[in-house]
């Protein structure tokens, strides 16, 4: 009885050329996203629980599904190369690691100029063309490594840029009016949902709440 064909897991299934080391280093570049999303996003809601993190989140989210409808409705297929990639069962137009990190890049890129990031003055720009460097190195990943053809991925780059601007504006022009509520509500009380995003320098705030907090037990102490 012959056994049915496998398929792997493509979320973290790269291939590249063996012996090739800038492939290999693409490799591990076109995993990017996953690493902001499985890392990077489940860390923030852990550790900070920021509305605007969540709300960049959910703007990723909805640009991956807007991206697979968009697969499913043009259905054109990927380069010859999918072959020897397993990948010939699934659409390439438009790309959705690049559309992914676009979509972050622009988002981040005005966080900063909003100046709603931790990162203050200067690093918060340095961050920012580190996150556009990251964006093109995964477009190119993409075609070196056979998963696309260029117009896929600099379609993928073109929507996410887009939505990633778009979702940012109804973000602080619309949903941000909400914040206050979200965060009196049950769901904000028992998650401890915040939005610090009116505080100039949030690490600072933190910061000397946190030593006024240690002081007052201090003196309590005594």
């Amino acid at each position: 009885m012959p056994h049915p064909p496998l398929k792997a897991v493509t979320l973290t299934h790269v291939r590249y050329q063996r012996g090739d080391r800038f492939g290999h280093f693409l490799a591990w570049v076109s995993l990017v996203p996953v690493f902001i999303s499985l890392g990077g996003f489940v860390s923030h809601f852990i550790f900070r629980r920021e509305l605007q993190g969540m709300c960049f989140a959910l703007g990723l989210l909805i640009s991956q599904f807007i991206n697979e409808v968009i697969k499913k409705s043009v259905q054109q297929a990927r380069p010859e190369t999918c072959a020897l990639l397993e990948m010939c069962d699934s659409h390439g137009w438009p790309s959705s690691h690049s559309q992914y990190m676009f979509f972050f890049a622009v988002y981040f890129t005005l966080l900063s100029y909003k100046g709603i990031v931790l990162l203050t003055g200067k690093y918060r720009w340095i961050a920012s063309f580190a996150w556009w460097l990251l964006a093109v190195l995964t477009m190119h990943s993409r075609v070196y490594l056979g998963y696309h053809t260029v117009a896929q991925v600099f379609a993928g780059a073109t929507l996410g840029i887009i939505l990633g601007a778009v979702w940012f504006w109804v973000v602080n022009s619309v949903l941000f009016c909400y914040f206050p509520v979200i965060e009196e509500s049950a769901f904000g009380r028992w998650f401890y949902i915040k939005d610090t995003s009116h505080i100039h320098n949030v690490l600072e705030f933190e910061y000397e709440k946190a030593r006024a907090a240690r002081e007052d037990m201090n003196c309590k102490s005594d």
